[in-house]
């Protein structure tokens, strides 16, 4: 990123947000720096007198080191071109029969849209290019409906798409995909923002639409589970607004594949995505899969593969030496990560007789293969969920190298000896490690 672009995002930070949601932003920094958000936009939104705003929080996304991919709407645009031409369409979101006269306007509007969105990140000096990135076909004949020039994604260049971000350069991904023959298909953005963040392992989808979030029988959600959501989907559709129903079917799917969030909020609303991505409450609705199917309770035939597992994090002093026994005989307060069945992770919890209310997350370790993938961060957060459940209001945690991860990415504080109960100081002050001493409250 060039000086002069740094200095101009950095003014789009101080001009946007206070000193104090600064502090709270830059929490949430080491755990999304060099992930993939999908940006979903709405047609509506790209037209709203908001938009400005939202380019100015993505400007500060990519300053932040988040990787944005912006995926844009048309139906908006497609309605005012059909009145202003007074040439009837056959659908306007995409899903439906996209006929001769429908795609030429659809492609008009797209270039039209790809264009504002293009003019206004030059103007956030953010580097950004319009992509032919979306190999399509037809949708083909669906119950004896002929669907003519609507399309369905194929294929996703990733190669190409990982390049762009690898340079500092946002894709914009419109809704019109290229069949083999390279001519123009009409494509649901909604469930393109899903494929596209399958094909690059993304960490969110953000669909920002003219709504407050999902409402199911008129009450807005402010987060739901993905499993909940497909049981109203299957059994009660009609408990789910219109105007919505594309994005809650596609943010299952995004999850199905391997998303874990998907966020629908107001686009209309000042500074709403920052906002949705940098606090716990969010403005809008979260959609989530299950962060912790692949964690599981230790068992005794467990033990080896916890020995084997961490002995190397013993040898560079990262944790301290347990024997085999030592693990056995504690072998219920062991929790594991598991990926095709095989372990890859593992962190306990321990609670004192001596003083409810407070329990230890220890062992923490993730195979280095596997790190960087956010395994440590679910095993802590599992951790914390369990602690609260029986009854614990404060975590600890002691480290002698990892006490960044937990201060920086987990939340945790620094605090004194004075916390820990009597019995566990005296094994602090006899193992002459020294660790820090890191609370958390639940």
């Amino acid at each position: 990123m060039s000086s002069t672009s740094s200095i101009i995002h950095a003014s789009a930070i101080a001009t946007t947000i206070k000193p104090v949601d600064l502090r709270g932003i830059l929490k949430y920094v080491p755990r999304f720096k060099d992930h993939i958000f999908v940006i979903a936009l709405d047609g509506s939104i790209i037209a709203d007198e908001n938009f400005g705003n939202l380019l100015v929080d993505i400007a500060v996304l990519r300053s932040l080191g988040i990787k944005v991919v912006l995926v844009h709407g048309i139906g908006h645009q497609l309605q005012d071109l059909s009145a202003i031409r007074h040439v009837p369409i056959t659908d306007v979101i995409g899903t439906g029969i996209t006929d001769a006269a429908t795609l030429d306007l659809a492609i008009r509007a797209s270039a039209r849209v790809s264009h504002v969105i293009l003019e206004g990140l030059t103007q956030n000096a953010i580097k950004c290019a319009i992509t032919n990135a979306v190999r399509a076909v037809p949708l083909g004949i669906l119950r004896g409906v002929d669907h003519q020039f609507t399309g369905k994604v194929d294929q996703i260049d990733t190669e190409f798409l990982t390049t762009l971000i690898e340079k500092n350069i946002t894709p914009i991904v419109s809704p019109i995909g290229f069949g083999p023959d390279g001519k123009a298909l009409r494509i649901n953005s909604d469930l393109l923002a899903a494929e596209l963040a399958e094909a690059l392992r993304a960490s969110k989808v953000l669909y920002l639409a003219p709504v407050h979030g999902l409402e199911i029988k008129g009450e807005l959600r402010r987060d739901i589970p993905a499993a909940t959501l497909k049981t109203i989907l299957e059994k009660n559709p009609e408990h789910i607004a219109p105007d919505v129903r594309s994005k809650a079917v596609n943010a299952l799917r995004a999850i199905d594949t391997g998303t874990p969030r998907v966020h629908l909020l107001d686009g209309r609303a000042f500074d709403s995505l920052l906002n949705e991505i940098f606090s716990n409450e969010g403005v809008g609705s979260l959609i989530y899969g299950n962060d912790y199917q692949q964690i599981r309770r230790a068992k005794r035939s467990d033990v080896r593969a916890i020995h084997n597992l961490t002995r190397g994090a013993v040898r560079r002093e990262e944790l301290i030496h347990r024997t085999q026994q030592a693990i056995e005989k504690n072998i219920d307060q062991f929790y594991l990560f598991e990926i095709d069945d095989t372990i890859v992770g593992c962190v306990s919890l321990y609670f004192y007789p001596d003083k409810p209310g407070l329990a230890e997350i220890g062992s923490l370790y993730v195979q280095p293969n596997h790190q960087n993938r956010g395994i440590g961060h679910k095993l802590v957060d599992y951790a914390c969920m369990k602690a609260q459940e029986r009854g614990a209001t404060t975590v600890v945690a002691l480290s002698t190298q990892s006490f960044s991860f937990f201060t920086t990415a987990m939340g945790f504080e620094e605090t004194g000896k004075t916390i820990l109960p009597e019995t566990r100081l005296k094994l602090y002050d006899e193992s002459g490690r020294n660790p820090r001493i890191l609370m958390k409250t639940v």
